[in-house]
């Protein structure tokens, strides 16, 4: 996570990068995706696509990419870009 946050520039700003590789958080927080989707994808187990809005310890909002025919959100993620949680993030 440390070699994606800096290649992506995020040292030293407000956004934290979070690992999960047993998968704990992403089910205590039921956004583990089980949807069979195409076997050849791999989607059980996987995380959905999702961003969270915290301050101060309390989440403010959750966004979730997904729809019925695109349950991994790769087709539209729009939802959970920067855009989008800019939006998210004054309406809070």
């Amino acid at each position: 996570m440390q070699a994606w946050g800096k290649d992506q520039g995020i040292e030293g700003s407000m956004i934290t990068f979070v690992a999960d590789p047993a998968a704990e958080l992403t089910k205590a927080l039921g956004m583990e995706m089980t949807h069979a989707g195409p076997p050849s994808v791999g989607i059980i187990g996987r995380c959905k696509r999702f961003a969270i809005h915290a301050d101060d310890e309390e989440i403010k909002a959750v966004v979730v990419s997904e729809r019925p025919d695109d349950p991994a959100g790769d087709d539209d993620p729009s939802a959970t870009l920067a855009e989008n949680m800019l939006e998210v993030v004054k309406k809070a």
